[in-house]
Formats: structure tokens, C-alpha cells, sequence
């Protein structure tokens, strides 16, 4: 079977990738039929991010060729102008951006919780001292020898 895939390319965490036609049994860098285009995904600035064939890649598609997953995605963006591209694209980067400040939002909250009740039960733990010092004195007595030995949290 005939597919429509990429081919990863360029260095150790800048991936660059080749669109290509290829048998399905061969490997995804290997042997290739035909190279429609390419597509960098971390293209900054005047950096071209993708060229692709279309009239080739429709060729290949009424040849019976399969398109991967990611193709399809890049073949629509292909087909867009470049205004609708470029909408597509600061919209994707404003939802990651929301995405980011709600995490952070609920993080802060988290730690606003968990300072709350930090405070509510050193509030708890200087109210306890107050009470022992009005029980009578034998009491005191062996709450002073288990506080100079150490709890089995303070050994380990």
C-alpha cells in the first residue's frame, strides 16, 4: 500500500520533516517514491513553516494513496490562505496560553488552601499549650519526659 506520511529529518530536539509518498512496508526514513514537500514545526519569525505539492498530493490520493493522520491535518493547512493560516495558528498559541494561566491559577489557589489551613492549625496547636498549663502539675511531669525522646518521624 501506498501512504502519504513524513519523514523526520534535522538535528537532536529541532525536528524537521519531509513529506513524502512511500510503500508502507518500508521504514519511515527509508526508501521514498516521491517527496511532496516539507514541514518545520519549529519554524520561528520569516522562517518558512511548510511547502507542500497539493496538485501532487491530490495525484497520489486518486491513485489510492494513504494519508497519515498528520498529513490530513497539514493538507487542510496547505489548502487554507495564508490570513486563514495565520489566524489558525495565533488561535491555537492563545488557547495554550489560557491553558497555562488557568494551571497557574489553580495552583496558586491550591497553595493559598493548603497556607489556610497551615495557619488554622498553628492557631489549633497554641490554644493546646494554654490548656496544659491549667491541669495540675503531676500531669506535666511525664508530658515532659515524651517530649525529650523523639518520635519515630524524628529518628527517621
Amino acid at each position: 500500500m501506498v501512504v502519504v506520511r513524513l519523514a523526520k529529518s534535522g538535528a537532536k530536539k529541532n525536528p524537521y520533516y519531509f513529506i513524502t509518498v512511500a510503500d508502507s512496508r518500508k521504514p519511515r526514513d527509508g526508501a521514498f517514491i516521491e517527496r511532496l514537500g516539507f514541514f518545520n514545526p519549529s519554524a520561528k519569525g520569516s522562517e518558512e513553516r511548510m511547502r507542500f505539492n497539493v496538485d501532487r498530493l491530490d495525484h497520489w490520493i486518486s491513485q489510492g494513496a494513504q494519508l497519515s493522520d498528520k498529513v490530513k491535518e497539514l493538507a487542510k493547512d496547505a489548502r487554507l490562505s495564508p490570513d486563514d493560516l495565520q489566524a489558525k495558528l495565533d488561535a491555537k498559541k492563545d488557547r495554550r496560553v489560557q491553558k497555562k494561566e488557568a494551571i497557574k491559577a489553580q495552583k496558586i489557589a491550591e497553595l493559598e488552601a493548603k497556607a489556610k489551613e497551615a495557619a488554622e492549625e498553628e492557631a489549633a496547636a497554641e490554644e493546646e499549650p494554654v490548656a496544659e498549663e491549667a491541669a495540675p502539675a503531676e500531669e506535666e511531669a511525664p508530658a515532659e519526659e515524651s517530649e525529650e525522646e523523639p518520635s519515630d518521624d524524628e529518628k527517621k
